[in-house]
């Protein structure tokens, strides 16, 4: 008989609303069923929730690395050591990510995500971030990688693995549209990044098939003047797509508190998630980086001459915390954009992403203090009371 796990009495978030001194279990990594009040099953091992929020594991769509490891190594154990460094944060569905990188190190890293990439796993697929970026937007991009898209390559990566689930690139770039239309044809996730993009090459690159928006504020432009003519930035085009989703990273410093609560009140809960934008310095206390131009300062990752942020040291945790406390936005609200909103924008949404029967059990508490106290993940308990 399979192991049961009776996580009771706290309140419960699920899609139709708070349930309170609600009782989940788990069984086979699944969520088998959601009563209120207590239940007896005999044998079963139970968690005291009470007193605790009970709502779905975050999902992290933009991620470099943690506990002293980037997914740019592309080795096995890199990647083991930065998804557990998380997942005792709270990320319970991950999507390493790679800044600019060479072919090369795409493939190394596309076969050990492919190889991570079981039922069980918290290993999603990979994020590629870049190198198809406006080498003036590079921020802390290795420059060397930058480049336009070139056909050949991007068609290889994609015909020899299944593991790119996201790829980013600028959208005013020669061959830009082809291909977003080549990832859409692949099912891959493409975003705009990393940009100088004005309203018609946003609404070129949504039209084939980019429907998302990388670390929105940061690495794109605003509205600005061309001598004496208002010019709308890659912000305002975004703004004016309705159907676009953007990601913000929620660390409080990336992104002013106020203008996090303005993307939250004009994207909405639906279009929009959190994500760390994380290094291989957070989770730990590591202060290793895996470009030697970084520096860690203010509470950051910065190039070292401070002309561009490079990358956060947050967790999850970190970002609900900074959601609530610093942007005022409604703890409810905060946990649907680390977990049900952006399942829906990699296409989990059936397995990930919120607390009904059935899907898998990723479950975290939080106190009423949004601090994180136990993490769940695929029935597997990795953090307990």
């Amino acid at each position: 008989m399979s192991e049961i796990i009776k996580i009771e009495g706290g309140n419960v978030y699920t899609p139709a609303g708070v349930k309170k001194d609600a009782t989940v279990i788990v069984e086979n990594g699944k969520i088998s069923q959601i009563t209120t009040g207590n239940i007896e099953i005999p044998g079963a091992q139970t968690v005291d929730a009470r007193g605790f929020n009970v709502v779905p594991g975050g999902i992290d769509l933009h991620i470099h690395g943690g506990g002293g490891r980037d997914y740019m190594e592309g080795t096995p154990e890199a990647f083991k050591v930065a998804v557990e460094s998380h997942l005792m944060h709270g990320t319970t569905a991950i999507y390493p990510t790679l800044s600019s990188s060479s072919v090369q190190m795409i493939m190394d890293a596309a076969r050990t995500c492919e190889q991570m990439m079981t039922p069980d796993s918290p290993v999603m697929g990979l994020h590629l971030e870049g190198p198809y970026f406006n080498p003036k937007k590079a921020g802390a991009q290795i420059p060397e990688y930058i480049t336009p898209p070139i056909k050949k390559d991007y068609e290889m990566i994609l015909e020899s693995t299944k593991s790119i689930k996201r790829w980013d690139s600028a959208p005013e770039l020669p061959g830009t549209e082809e291909f977003g239309r080549c990832l859409r044809k692949h099912s891959v996730v493409a975003a705009i990044a990393h940009t100088n993009a004005e309203y018609e090459d946003v609404k070129k690159a949504f039209d084939a098939g980019y429907t998302h928006a990388t670390h929105f504020y940061n690495a794109m432009t605003l509205a600005h003047n061309v001598r004496e003519f208002k010019h709308e930035g890659t912000v305002e085009s975004v703004y004016a797509i309705p159907q676009m989703t953007v990601e913000m990273i929620t660390d409080g410093i990336h992104v002013p508190p106020t203008i996090l609560r303005m993307i939250y009140l004009v994207k909405g809960v639906e279009r929009t998630a959190l994500i760390t934008d994380a290094l291989a310095c957070s989770a730990s206390d590591s202060s290793y980086v895996f470009d030697p131009r970084v520096i860690i300062e203010d509470g950051v990752c910065k190039l070292s001459d401070r002309s561009a942020l490079a990358g956060s040291i947050a967790t999850m945790d970190r970002l609900i915390k900074t959601a609530v406390k610093m942007a005022g936005i409604p703890f409810a609200d905060a946990i649907r954009m680390s977990s049900e909103t952006p399942a829906r924008i990699m296409g989990i949404d059936r397995i990930k992403g919120s607390l009904i029967p059935g899907k898998d059990a990723d479950i975290c508490l939080y106190n009423d203090d949004c601090d994180l106290r136990f993490v769940m993940q695929h029935g597997r308990i990795a953090k307990n009371l």
